[in-house]
């Protein structure tokens, strides 16, 4: 099934400069910025500027560029909070929603990176 992208999503709306955010780095084939609703000291969406929906749908499609562009972005962003373990930092966690079973509220392709304290168990049933 074909991934469907709706460019009237409140990242697409980010992107064209249509709703401010809170930039944390910016590059070619990249955003990052601040989470409105923070989950953890630190909470930053990354975001390919690409018209992906999903993780999957993203490595599948994107270019070469666009994917190592959004990986390093990542790893930028977390020595920039300081919580990558390669520059002393005591951890975080990425993470990416697809779909309804996912949680996934927006439809546009985005990792969490948050940390900052002890975040607890990484699911739990309700």
């Amino acid at each position: 099934m074909p991934h469907s992208y709706d460019p009237t999503n409140i990242f697409a709306r980010i992107l064209r400069g249509e709703i401010p955010n809170k930039t944390v780095i910016e590059t070619d084939h990249t955003l990052a910025f601040h989470d409105i609703n923070p989950q953890a000291p630190h909470h930053v969406l990354v975001i390919p500027k690409g018209p992906y929906v999903t993780f999957d749908h993203f490595c599948a499609e994107a270019s070469d560029a666009e994917i190592v562009d959004f990986h390093r972005t990542a790893a930028s962003v977390c020595a920039m909070l300081g919580v990558s373990l390669g520059d002393g930092g005591a951890g975080y966690r990425g993470i990416t929603n697809a779909g309804g079973h996912g949680g996934q509220e927006v439809p546009h392709y985005h990792l969490h990176i948050v940390g900052g304290a002890p975040l607890g168990r990484m699911l739990s049933r309700e």
